[in-house]
């Protein structure tokens, strides 16, 4: 008996170490990741024997380099990666294309990291498939192998199919084109308003934002920014809900996470010609000339970005002015949170609704 309580004891004792093991693993597990300038400096100072300029070597470096699946979050299938070579940062992407993977083939793309105090470097993009021995193979609705000198992986595709924007998110003529998730980890709905002819980037909330948006000025706190993105979010007066009008513009010279939704339209996601519909209620003359994407044959793509490039939260205020302008019919209140492209951005430009012949 004396025995037998012995080995009991010693079990308890056993059982109860591996609590707290695995209590500490968890506990570790929820706290943030530490970065230290001793790593940094590691990484940037030693040297590689990478073929940068040889994209297959490249391409074969980073597909090594990744588990056997990877999960896809941008809602244009850009797998993105960055690296350092020889103290020079490297980013780039391997695109699951909606155009071209079922035929077989995926985009590779990297270049020098830019930055705004030099000229951009050419990068590097091509188009893989068999003939560079890379074989891709659908395994399932929305994932799908990359095989590549004998290793394989499998791309996961986010699949936002149930989401949808609540309907109080919505006004009366506009139409939803897909959810959007942002590289930035932002989630968004596009939409398209059918009798103003215009989009709109609306702050998905139906999750918890992957940020902490915060008034821009004290006396108004209808414009918010968040901290991490530096993405500027409207209150609209009429529904409940936040519309984005503005990205950070040295997001956009840098190319960077934080760059603005453009440029992950959700392919997966968008029913029949409804995009390629609402481009040409735009733009007419692009009839025959885009796909149910908004690609063109070159494989360009027609931008979407009705959001102001900012470069001070002074020049947000403008949007603002209009929403309560008195000279502002109520029908074109929409049109006060667009920006025509290729119009002047900064404090020197004009809402849609305060242009001449607009309205």
């Amino acid at each position: 008996m004396i025995k037998l309580r012995k080995y009991l004891h010693a079990a308890i004792a056993g059982f109860g170490a591996a609590i707290m093991v695995s209590s500490a693993a968890a506990q570790d597990a929820d706290r943030p990741r530490l970065h230290t300038n001793e790593s940094y400096i590691a990484k940037v100072t030693r040297t590689d024997t990478l073929a940068i300029n040889d994209p297959m070597a490249v391409f074969a470096y980073v597909h090594g380099s990744l588990p056997e699946r990877v999960k896809v979050y941008p809602t244009e299938n850009h797998y993105y990666f960055a690296f350092v070579h020889n103290g020079t940062r490297y980013a780039g992407n391997i695109k699951i294309d909606a155009r071209l993977r079922d035929k077989g083939k995926v985009m590779f793309v990297y270049y020098e990291e830019q930055a705004t105090w030099l000229d951009d470097t050419p990068g590097t993009e091509l188009i893989l498939d068999m003939s560079r021995g890379v074989t891709v193979d659908k395994v399932e609705p929305l994932a799908y192998r990359l095989t590549y000198r004998g290793k394989s992986v499998v791309f996961a595709l986010n699949d936002l199919s149930q989401v949808r924007p609540p309907t109080k998110a919505l006004a009366p003529d506009e139409q939803f084109i897909g959810p959007i998730f942002d590289e930035s980890a932002v989630r968004f709905f596009l939409v398209f308003n059918a009798k103003l002819k215009l989009f709109h980037y609306i702050l998905d909330e139906t999750v918890n934002p992957a940020d902490v948006f915060v008034p821009a000025a004290a006396a108004n706190s209808r414009i918010l920014i968040g901290k991490r993105t530096g993405f500027a979010v409207y209150r609209d007066h009429h529904r409940d809900r936040k519309i984005l009008i503005g990205v950070y513009e040295g997001n956009v010279l840098t190319n960077n996470y934080f760059d603005g939704p453009f440029d992950q339209i959700p392919d997966n996601f968008i029913e029949g010609g409804s995009f390629r519909q609402a481009i040409l209620a735009v733009e007419p003359d692009l009839k025959g000339k885009i796909d149910r994407y908004g690609g063109f044959a070159d494989g360009s793509r027609y931008v979407v970005a009705p959001y102001m490039q900012y470069r001070s939260p002074k020049n947000l205020e403008i949007f603002h002015r209009c929403a309560t302008s008195l000279r502002i019919p109520p029908a074109s209140y929409y049109r006060c949170f667009v920006l025509v492209p290729g119009q002047e951005h900064g404090a020197n430009a004009r809402p849609l609704a305060m242009q001449r012949n607009s309205r």
